[in-house]
């Protein structure tokens, strides 16, 4: 019988996870990633990150619900430096970081997946909405989840091949009203439980103020500019804005105003029109294949920039040993340094890297 550890968040797409697992054959383990650097700070949770004291209860009563060993591990030090210190960095750099593609890859997977492995566990496994495939040329992908609503393969870009050899995503193939009543059906107790949200560490969305009061990280005041060097005001700080930003500017200019640009060196924040927010191509590093091995020529993809991006298609083609150039078809709002870039061909991810 294979052994699989599944990551327990205490929310309904892990919990169903490991009971289609069990269903399915697996000798299966829950187990719930400690995250957070303060114990106190665990009533955020509640607010809707994944991982704090309520998420270890819910856990551990759906596991004994399902009869399955479960556990609580400590990654405490590998989320504060992959993710908290990468997370205020980037913010201090004038990018704009993604904490949970940092996170997927260098907590939920790295090191859940060494310790899994250590223990004699054959498998990782989430509730994540995607799909693991092995294509004809021998490499693993992610295909697109059968719910595309709900698709996460965008946030899982960044994930290995060994990492996805090695993983199992039983929810990629339902949707979510599927899983939350196969949930009903088998009584578990968080069948109707909500979807966490946002940054699960600044539950309240305020990065300046978690930056500053976390990291002990105070960015100046500076000026706001517009493209030829006019100032125009003054902004707070650069961690309060990030590129695209068009609210919470407090600026009067008689036009819709965008953020553009975020310069750390000079502390400027630059400002523009809509039309000048809009970018024909743009410039990635810190690549992560999945599909081919390496890009060997130009190629025609379907490409997301955030998130909740509705795509666009591209070509994208390699311009160094570490970076692409990706070409739209139509301009787009709002190219994020920071945030990643993902390649699709049809449902499956070709890769993806970091918008520089």
């Amino acid at each position: 019988m294979k052994k699989v550890v599944v990551g327990m968040s205490g929310g309904v797409d892990s919990s169903v996870a490991a009971y289609l697992l069990k269903e399915q054959g697996y000798e299966v383990i829950g187990v719930t990633m400690q995250i957070w650097q303060d114990e106190e700070q665990a009533v955020q949770e509640e607010n809707g990150g994944c991982c704090g004291l309520s998420a270890v209860d819910d856990a551990r009563r759906v596991a004994a619900q399902l009869e399955i060993p479960y556990y609580v591990m400590n990654f405490k030090e590998e989320f504060k430096h992959h993710v908290i210190d990468y997370f205020v960095e980037e913010y201090r750099q004038g990018r704009t970081p993604n904490p949970c593609i940092a996170c997927n890859r260098y907590v939920k997977w790295e090191s859940l997946l060494n310790r899994s492995l250590a223990i004699g566990a054959d498998y990782i496994a989430t509730g994540h909405y995607a799909r693991i495939v092995c294509l004809e040329n021998g490499r693993y992908t992610l295909q697109r989840s059968a719910n595309l609503a709900k698709d996460q393969t965008y946030a899982l870009y960044n994930l290995t091949q060994e990492q996805l050899k090695r993983t199992l995503m039983p929810v990629g193939a339902y949707s979510k009203e599927e899983i939350r009543g196969i949930a009903e059906k088998i009584g578990l107790m968080v069948a109707s439980k909500p979807d966490s949200q946002d940054i699960c560490f600044v539950p309240d969305g305020d990065y300046a103020s978690y930056i500053e009061e976390t990291a002990g990280v105070h960015m100046p005041e500076g000026n706001f500019v517009l493209t030829d060097g006019t100032v125009i005001g003054r902004h707070k700080g650069i961690t309060h804005y990030t590129v695209g930003q068009r609210k919470g500017l407090g600026l009067a200019l008689g036009y819709p105003a965008f953020v553009l640009e975020i310069r750390p060196d000079t502390n400027e924040v630059v400002i523009g029109t809509h039309a000048e927010s809009m970018a024909d191509s743009l410039r990635a590093n810190h690549l992560n294949f999945m599909s081919v091995e390496d890009l060997t020529e130009p190629k025609r993809v379907f490409t997301k920039i955030r998130y909740n991006h509705k795509g666009v298609w591209a070509t994208v083609e390699k311009v160094g040993e570490d970076e692409v150039l990706c070409t739209f078809e139509e301009p787009q709002r709002a190219v994020t340094p920071g945030q990643a870039v993902v390649f699709y061909d049809g449902d499956y991810v070709v890769g993806g890297g970091t918008i520089l």
